[in-house]
């Protein structure tokens, strides 16, 4: 599994429908609702035909955060809401991640925008350690 300096990702022993449903649950014990739900490999097989292993995006929001972030900058909602995956790897393992929002974020170069992301940052982690 290639790391990336912009998100939070593990190996699970989860099949990938077991790996969405505890993501989902674990999202929620942090506060966030899932508001899209793409699936990445269905789409791209009706629309160019092309054949993936299963991927789904999960689109998560906290509200409290979202709304102290659209309060410190109006237009941060081009960043929100604070994506999660599941995916099957080349390897035919499960992997589960979640967007680093410090990361994504620190393009903005907003001191309490900053602050809210590592909060949600930490809850994110939260997230993914206990899938």
């Amino acid at each position: 599994m290639n790391p990336t300096n912009y998100g939070i990702s593990k190996l699970v022993e989860y099949d990938y429908k077991q790996a969405i449903e505890r993501v989902t649950q674990e999202l929620q014990q942090e506060g966030f609702g899932i508001l899209t739900e793409i699936d990445v490999q269905q789409t791209l097989k009706l629309k160019i035909n092309a054949d993936i292993k299963p991927y789904k995006i999960l689109g998560a929001c906290n509200p409290q955060f979202a709304q102290k972030a659209l309060t410190a900058e109006q237009q941060i909602g081009l960043m929100l809401p604070c994506n999660a995956i599941v995916y099957v790897n080349d390897d035919n393992k499960t992997v589960v991640a979640a967007v680093d929002p410090v990361a994504t974020l620190g393009a903005v170069n907003h001191p309490a925008l900053m602050e809210i992301a590592s909060d949600v940052r930490e809850k994110l982690k939260r997230v993914i350690d206990q899938v």
